[in-house]
């Protein structure tokens, strides 16, 4: 006998039986049961500790999760800041490379603010152009610049945003103008 022969006829005697499919109840419960289990997930109550925050040496410190992680400290430069934060998706910002978004308007506070202070539209409480970079990023929704859309501007950057973050933003804007950067 060969070797072929041999293979044949072992497998005649131990034939290959198909694999065995679940029934499709139990396919149907399961799927089911995996809907429920996201669902009951998406709907989970927040865990997180409440109350003020507890200094890091504390054993009940509290945990860092991602929405308390601020996008930029402000001790970074100040195109690595406007990036971080993703100012160019949106707007164009003179000096900035890649900033040449058009969803907003462009950052020339140094030549629009003033005009923006001045737009009988304007809702806001700042009375210098660099306290209007601060609340437009806080604010958004105090003032929308004519030709833009409304709740365009994520109202969360407020709190993404270092102090420092937020105040090197708004010196540089106040400096920019129609003719690139004024320094």
């Amino acid at each position: 006998m060969d070797v072929h022969s041999t293979r044949q006829a072992e497998s005649d005697r131990h034939p290959i039986e198909p694999p065995s499919r679940p029934p499709e109840k139990v396919v149907v419960l399961v799927a089911i049961g995996l809907v429920l289990l996201c669902v009951l997930w998406a709907l989970r109550k927040d865990e997180a500790p409440q109350g003020p925050p507890v200094a890091m040496g504390s054993a009940q410190a509290m945990a860092l999760s991602p929405e308390k992680i601020p996008l930029t400290t402000g001790e970074e430069p100040i195109g690595d800041i406007f990036i971080r934060a993703g100012c160019p998706v949106c707007h164009v910002i003179p000096g900035i490379p890649g900033a040449e978004g058009q969803v907003g308007p462009k950052l020339i506070l140094g030549t629009t603010g003033t005009q923006r202070l001045s737009d009988p539209a304007y809702r806001g409480q700042a009375r210098t152009i660099h306290d209007y970079v601060v609340e437009s990023v806080l604010e958004p929704e105090r003032f929308i610049v004519p030709g833009y859309p409304g709740r365009t501007m994520p109202s969360w950057y407020g709190s993404k945003l270092s102090g420092l973050a937020l105040k090197k933003i708004a010196a540089y804007l106040e400096q920019q103008t129609d003719s690139g950067s004024a320094h």
